[in-house]
């Protein structure tokens, strides 16, 4: 695939991601709107091939760890925050074994 269409991907899942992630805190969503905005402008005459293939791994990082580790708090009441948890977040739970079996290869 050419560079351009996957900085272009790129950038839009980051947009998309945000949106997700920042869901009704308009504050935040701005700050992360203008961040990606800022750093995709800042190398937008980039030319070298392998830099801007440097730059798309370290984008899809960013988003993995945006989509995967970022968990939204909303106050409800004073002292009290409320999660807002998404579903990349829940892990499927393996039960504790006691006695543990070997696996033959």
């Amino acid at each position: 695939m050419e560079p351009r269409m996957k900085v272009l991907r790129l950038f839009k899942a980051l947009h998309r991601t945000r949106q997700n992630v920042f869901r009704d805190d308009t504050r935040a969503l701005r700050a992360a709107r203008e961040k990606i905005n800022e750093e995709f402008k800042k190398y937008r005459n980039e030319t070298c091939t392998e830099t801007i293939n440097k730059m798309i791994k370290i984008g899809s990082d960013v988003e993995v760890i945006l989509r995967k580790t970022v968990i939204q708090g909303v106050h409800v009441e004073d002292k009290k925050i409320q999660l807002r948890y998404r579903e990349e977040h829940l892990l499927e739970n393996q039960p504790y074994c006691d006695n543990p079996t070997k696996k033959n290869a």
